[in-house]
């Protein structure tokens, strides 16, 4: 099994990928330099990173929200899951999310940007860039692979 889960902050992409039971790259971890906040890795460093997981294994799961580290990992023909299950859906999960210590040394530290990550999310269907909606539509209209839209995540995943 190989997938790529792309979406909004929020929308269910860790979780479903850890349901998959492979191995799972966080494109977090390859996007951004380590140790710093907000700043954007050479994309291609990341890219080739991303190449190298995706050879590691037959079987895994790429997650993230930026389309050109998915792009990437779509050159190995995965079914592609765009999670879309609405604004409202993705600000409680953000609201419920657990401490994310490959993240934030502290629950306390990650909490001090909820507020901001809750905007992001909301700002995600009209901004433009690799994560925004019109770029994750994009790809997933582009791409000639199995792929499946995912709107509603609390019964059981409806597919489209």
């Amino acid at each position: 099994m190989r997938v790529a889960i792309i979406g909004n902050s929020g929308s269910g992409k860790s979780t479903l990928a850890k349901r998959c039971n492979v191995p799972v790259l966080d494109l977090d971890t390859v996007y951004w330099e380590r140790g710093k906040i907000a700043v954007q890795r050479d994309p291609a460093e990341a890219a080739d990173e991303v190449r190298a997981f995706c050879r590691a294994s037959d079987d895994w799961a790429i997650e993230g929200c930026y389309a050109s580290l998915i792009e990437v990992a779509l050159e190995f023909t995965p079914e592609l899951i765009l999670l879309d299950p609405g604004v409202d859906a993705c600000i409680r999960h953000c609201e419920a999310r657990p401490w994310e210590p490959h993240k934030y040394a502290l629950k306390e530290e990650q909490d001090k940007h909820l507020a901001f990550l809750l905007e992001w999310v909301r700002g995600y269907y009209t901004r433009d860039g690799e994560m925004s909606l019109q770029s994750h539509e994009a790809l997933y209209n582009s791409y000639a692979g199995p792929k499946h839209r995912i709107v509603e995540l609390s019964t059981g995943e409806e597919r489209q």
